[in-house]
């Protein structure tokens, strides 16, 4: 049934000043519900068959332009909700109050977002907005951002685009920078800083990027070359670095920075038992004979750091911000240990820790372990998908799958 709009004098109410109010009335399907216009007019100047104001009408022009933009508000209310095949009654649709928007600057809301995430401990975030910030303002040709979101449409988006691909930019980053910036709009629609409708991200979509990374892994061979190289005589630095690698292919692929924070609580019942940094996850794997020699050989400075491994330092890095700069600096290190590690035992490829992760899979994966607990479970596309397969096998699943990694 077609919903109805249209203006009434409501004579059954009679205001102070003798006339009566005016009020929207929208009816479908039996329901029907009014609002007032904060417009009165003297009954005898109405007309009550055609909802119109009687020609000899005072101020008839005004009262009439008056029910015509109420009617045309509404009406549009209602055809946006028809075609988006939206459910909705009549009093839903006066019950829609229209976004307040106190338009800030981009610049503002950047800002805003980095010391609300930095408060909160969410260091990793805070450094992803601020290195979203410090592009777009190299785009703007390092002025502030002084203008409002209003300004960032499709065509601006565009131009953006077509900058970082002059600059060399990668698929995968420019994927990155236009992700940022659509979370930034968003928490801008959310401030209500923007209206909802002048997102540009609703036609220009991210999905034209290549997001496909050439793939990190080694065969098994060459990552045994580096798990069983003699590194006695080379310094703490290196070992540390062949550790690393070693304990991460070991244990499910763990990244720099969950190996970073573990501590003896970790380790429960022969098992490695921690939380993703990234995602806050909960991922169990077994600690095989090999991976806990290494979490031995650091048993000493484990006592007084508390960590599994002397990247941390309890006494030194208490909050977000030092135990964040601390992983950067050392991750930084190792992974220069172990391209010069690679060079020397013949490696071709950039070797850093993360590789090591990449090799974990694939290993297993040309070993016929099912893909199920590999691809998807490491999380090469989702991240959430990753602990949603990890958490669906059972523990003696995982147990046997890893058995094919020496």
């Amino acid at each position: 049934m077609k919903t109805c709009v249209s203006v009434v004098c409501y004579r059954y109410k009679v205001l102070a000043n003798g006339e009566s109010p005016l009020m929207l009335r929208i009816s479908k399907e039996g329901r029907r519900t009014m609002k007032s216009l904060g417009v009165s007019v003297d009954p005898k100047f109405w007309n009550f068959d055609t909802n119109q104001p009687k020609p000899n009408c005072p101020n008839r022009q005004l009262i009439r332009q008056i029910m015509l933009k109420y009617e045309s508000e509404y009406n549009g209310k209602i055809l946006a909700k028809e075609m988006n095949e939206e459910e909705f009654t009549p009093q839903m649709i006066v019950a829609e109050q229209k976004e307040r928007i106190k338009a800030q600057t981009v610049e503002e809301v950047y800002k805003a977002i980095i010391a609300e995430l930095k408060e909160r401990g969410s260091v990793g975030n805070a450094y992803a907005y601020l290195n979203s910030y410090n592009v777009l303002k190299s785009f703007n040709r390092d002025k502030p951002l002084n203008f409002t979101f209003s300004r960032i449409d499709v065509d601006y988006l565009e131009k953006f685009e077509e900058w970082m691909r002059a600059r060399g930019n990668k698929e995968t980053s420019m994927s990155f920078q236009m992700r940022t910036l659509r979370a930034v709009f968003n928490r801008a629609i959310k401030r209500r800083a923007v209206a909802r409708e002048k997102n540009p991200f609703a036609e220009y979509k991210i999905s034209r990027f290549n997001t496909q990374t050439p793939k990190r892994a080694l065969s098994k061979a060459d990552v045994m070359k580096i798990v069983d190289a003699d590194c006695a005589t080379e310094s703490d630095l290196c070992r540390l670095a062949q550790d690393i690698f070693t304990f991460s292919y070991l244990c499910g692929g763990i990244s720099f920075v969950d190996v970073a924070n573990l501590t003896p609580d970790n380790i429960v019942e022969g098992r490695l038992s921690y939380h993703r940094q990234k995602t806050h996850g909960a991922i169990n794997v077994p600690l095989s004979e090999r991976a806990m020699r290494i979490v031995n050989r650091y048993a000493e400075s484990c006592k007084q750091s508390g960590y599994l491994f002397p990247i941390l330092d309890s006494c030194k890095h208490s909050t977000p911000m030092q135990k964040r700069n601390r992983v950067h600096k050392v991750c930084h290190q190792v992974n220069k240990e172990l391209r010069q590690l690679a060079r020397r035992l013949d490696i071709s490829g950039d070797l850093t820790t993360y590789v090591a992760r990449h090799s974990f899979a694939t290993v297993l994966k040309k070993s016929g372990v099912n893909i199920g607990i590999i691809s998807e479970a490491l999380g090469h596309h989702s991240l959430k998908t990753t602990q949603i397969y990890l958490d669906s096998f059972e523990n003696s699943q995982i147990d046997e799958a890893m058995q094919h990694l020496l």
